[in-house]
């Protein structure tokens, strides 16, 4: 008896929620006076985004205790890049602004400790071999048992990308220890 009265219950109250959702409000978008509203501009979803992927030789970054450069024995931390995602959108301008998404990694070396870890993540958008943007990040993840593994996910909104996209613009996302340069 109770399963057929909440399964009533239910049925009627899913009828209820889709019956609101197909009401329409003739007066909706209009003010006071009976004119219509303008709409608050809203970006725009743009149709063709940028390819991203990791630049050769970029995906992984490691520290190394004091005088043990290059060696394995004396590894720190290491880090590593794998997957990425990006959104774009344009707003009314014309400017593309980019959600760039990496999902990474971090591990300790036999010389690994418990903490936090400061790695320089470039974010370079090039078309046909002219850079419309260029950033490096101090992006700062933790490790909170050197035994075990940490994931990180490194996220950087884009602005400000004037002109049109061509097929051939892609972005790059990698490790650089090169100058700290924006835009």
């Amino acid at each position: 008896m109770l399963v057929k009265v909440t399964r009533g219950l239910f049925v009627v109250s899913l009828v209820a929620g889709l019956s609101a959702c197909n009401t329409s409000n003739p007066t909706s978008g209009l003010d006071v006076a009976g004119t219509q509203q303008q709409p608050a501009a809203a970006p725009v979803v743009q149709g063709v985004c940028p390819s991203i992927a990791l630049r050769d030789g970029t995906a992984s970054f490691r520290t190394y205790a004091k005088g043990g450069k290059d060696d394995p024995s004396k590894v720190v931390y290491q880090a590593s890049l794998a997957e990425t995602t990006r959104a774009c959108t344009r707003n009314d301008a014309g400017q593309l602004s980019i959600k760039v998404m990496v999902q990474g990694r971090l591990v300790a070396g036999p010389q690994g400790k418990a903490g936090s870890l400061s790695m320089p993540i470039r974010v370079a958008v090039v078309d046909s071999g002219n850079v419309l943007y260029s950033e490096l990040t101090k992006f700062e993840a933790s490790l909170t048992d050197p035994a075990t593994p940490a994931q990180f996910v490194f996220t950087k909104d884009v602005t400000g990308i004037s002109g049109e996209v061509s097929g051939l613009t892609q972005v790059f996302v990698g490790f650089d220890e090169g100058p700290y340069n924006t835009k």
